[in-house]
């Protein structure tokens, strides 16, 4: 059974357009910097962003452009002992629907 997306606070940067692309997450449990995004994909209405946060964690945002809401649709935590990491799609994801780009991810 699919996790549920849970709605989470994101602070964007704004370039040629409004939030362009997240650079801070604010969780329950404090802060997180955007250190590199790994893939931005589209779907009609939401932008997705797998992006790696400081701490070595990677999670997979969507953004409701029509809402203006972010939620978080995936996470992956890092293995002990291997930051920095390097992008390895695939493995240890947990997923939520099918709005990822392909079944490797």
């Amino acid at each position: 059974m699919p996790m549920r997306e849970q709605v989470i606070r994101v602070e964007c940067y704004s370039g040629y357009k409004a939030d362009e692309r997240p650079v801070r997450l604010n969780l329950i449990d404090g802060a997180r910097e955007v250190v590199a995004i790994e893939d931005r994909w589209y779907s009609p209405g939401a932008t997705f962003f797998r992006v790696l946060v400081d701490d070595g964690d990677r999670y997979v945002l969507r953004h409701d452009e029509a809402q203006d809401v972010w939620s978080l649709a995936g996470y992956r935590a890092a293995v002990a002992g291997q930051f920095p990491v390097s992008p390895s799609p695939g493995i240890g994801w947990k997923r939520q629907g099918s709005n990822f780009p392909d079944p490797d991810f």
